[in-house]
């Protein structure tokens, strides 16, 4: 039976699916925009983005630049999608947190300061896509 208590309780609770839909939408979006415009400069300035990798020291530049910008660019447009989502964000979770100990682990510099602080807060909004998911506004959220 169907009284007006029930209706309004659907009503709430559609309204707060479709919140939750386009919250998580946005922070996909939101996420996905740093690692895909990161991305493509670094695609656009290949030459500065090897030597400030060869500067860090990291071994085997060119494949580290190699896998960065497929890691950013492949990791944004699925996380922007929604396909294999949670794996995703935990891949680019990592990746967050390996270049913030890589480039910028130097802390007394505020700049590097902020920007690996950066990366951690990026850490963890892609981890709490990992934990609840990505949202019935996506491919994931579709099957």
């Amino acid at each position: 039976m169907t009284t007006p208590y029930t209706l309004a309780s659907d009503r709430r609770t559609a309204t707060q699916g479709a919140s939750a839909a386009a919250a998580a939408l946005c922070a996909r979006l939101l996420l996905s925009a740093v690692f895909l415009i990161s991305g493509i400069s670094k695609f656009s300035n290949a030459e500065g983005t090897l030597g400030y990798i060869a500067s860090a020291g990291l071994p085997f530049p060119e494949f580290s630049f190699g896998v960065a910008v497929l890691v950013e660019i492949l990791g944004a447009i699925l996380l922007i999608v929604g396909y294999q989502t949670r794996l995703v964000a935990i891949l680019l979770a990592i990746f967050s947190l390996v270049t913030a100990l890589a480039f910028h682990y130097q802390i007394d510099d505020q700049n590097q300061f902020i920007h690996f602080l950066k990366n951690l807060a990026i850490a963890g909004g892609l981890l709490q896509v990992a934990a609840f998911g990505p949202g019935s506004l996506s491919v994931d959220g579709r099957r």
